[in-house]
């Protein structure tokens, strides 16, 4: 069985809108190729106020670079979507 996890491509998405929703980064990524997953980051004292930024993963990378295309630089609520290949998580050491 091929598992099509190998071939997703995660997304940071930045300078998003305080107001901005899971659902809404969502649906401006859909738009423009196939969404696995997305995710805007909440702040924790102020579950209604996003933190800015998000990750969207795309089902592989040509649908992922159509999506950036698209969506980088696009304004959104007067500030200017940032959208680039997510970097890889630095391992985390606790002392």
């Amino acid at each position: 069985m091929f598992n099509n996890a190998i071939n997703e491509i995660r997304v940071y998405v930045g300078n998003l809108p305080y107001t901005m929703r899971t659902e809404d980064l969502y649906k401006m990524f859909a738009e423009h190729g196939k969404v696995a997953d997305a995710v805007v980051m909440m702040e924790p004292n102020d579950p209604n106020r996003s933190k800015g930024f998000g990750f969207v993963t795309m089902t592989n990378k040509l649908e992922a670079e159509k999506a950036i295309k698209a969506v980088n630089g696009k304004e959104i609520l007067g500030r200017e979507i940032v959208a680039n290949i997510a970097k890889p998580r630095e391992p985390r050491f606790r002392f």
